[in-house]
């Protein structure tokens, strides 16, 4: 690997070698195996062979050496441009997966929301009381009153509080709700003091479980 990176004796990459293994162990990461100690074969002349040391690096081991090594060889530059260039592609990807999940959970929560607010109508709560009863809902899972939560997140007071949500708790919120829709059904409660009740504990229980 050392004449790839631009490296005409192995004792000046060796060097470098050292160099990653240290950034290896102060990573917390297993040195031994990110750069695996083994012997090979090579062939002499007259098809004669004798054994010399390798080793064998994964990915990981690498990347640090690219990065520990000498930015002015041409072949040093390459691959640290690359290693670049690939970690930031992995981070588009993986915001782009925490994007999507984020957007499916308030999809599910807007999905569940509607659901129990046709149950407290069929039960007697209109829109204004199913604002409450959500508004406690929220106190009892952040306590904190919807304002103040908006505050802290930093939300514009005319924007819905779950756009400024991270994704585990617009996730929490969904379960509180859905365990209110299936509750109040089967304890065939009625009105919004009961229901309200009902959806307090719920979302005390969430937040009791997420601690």
């Amino acid at each position: 690997m050392y004449s790839l990176l631009g490296y005409t004796q192995w004792r000046n990459f060796e060097a470098i070698i050292n160099k990653a293994k240290a950034a290896c162990t102060n990573a917390g990461e297993d040195v031994t195996y990110h750069f695996a100690d083994v012997s090979k074969m090579i062939s002499l002349p007259k098809g004669a062979e004798r054994e010399i040391d390798d080793i064998y690096l994964t990915r990981y081991a690498c990347y640090l050496t690219a990065q520990n090594g000498d930015a002015r060889k041409p072949a040093i530059a390459f691959a640290q441009n690359y290693f670049a260039v690939q970690t930031r592609r992995a981070e588009l990807v993986e915001q782009h997966l925490l994007d999507y999940e984020r957007v499916q959970a308030r999809t599910k929560l807007t999905e569940t929301e509607k659901l129990l607010s046709g149950v407290f109508y069929e039960r007697g709560v209109d829109s204004k009381g199913f604002a409450i009863i959500r508004s406690k809902g929220d106190k009892a899972l952040f306590r904190l009153d919807t304002a103040l939560l908006k505050c802290k997140l930093g939300a514009p007071h005319s924007r819905p509080l779950v756009d400024f949500l991270p994704t585990i708790s617009i996730k929490a919120k969904d379960f509180a709700a859905e365990m209110t829709s299936i509750n109040v059904q089967q304890k065939d409660l009625y009105g919004q003091s009961s229901i309200e009740k009902e959806h307090i504990e719920n979302n005390t229980a969430v937040r009791n479980m997420m601690g």
